[in-house]
């Protein structure tokens, strides 16, 4: 069982930039893909990244929608998201995630433990 924590949030003007981050505890977070997802009211939840285990090789993918403009990067503490050149759309609110798999899919249903998300809203 894992635990995971989003903190970060706010609000950030375009262009700006904002850093996600998610602790993660539990017995065996070192072995898990992590990723991050967003999500606004009434659309289905989009992953935008994730990164595997130093033992899987460290793979990062990126979704289209924030690929150049979102890092993923992850320590022994947890995962983080480096959120650069933010847009409006971007607003949503933003998951972390503990699965098995790190595929340029980015699907949902591959991972197993959730934050309970921390809210980011793009505005001037």
């Amino acid at each position: 069982q894992l635990q995971l924590v989003e903190s970060g949030g706010g609000f950030v003007q375009p262009e700006g930039s904002l850093t996600l981050a998610c602790e993660v505890s539990g017995n065996t977070e070192l072995y898990y893909t992590l990723g991050w997802f967003r999500q606004v009211p009434g659309k289905e939840r989009e992953g935008l990244s994730c990164v595997s285990s130093s033992a899987s090789g460290g793979i990062r993918n990126y979704a289209d929608s924030v690929k150049g403009r979102f890092t993923i990067s992850r320590d022994n503490r947890g995962v983080y998201l480096q959120m650069n050149k933010v847009k409006p759309e971007d607003t949503a609110t933003y998951y972390c995630a503990a699965g098995g798999q790190c595929t340029q899919k980015l699907a949902r249903d591959d991972y197993v433990f959730w934050g309970q998300g921390t809210q980011v809203t793009v505005s001037s």
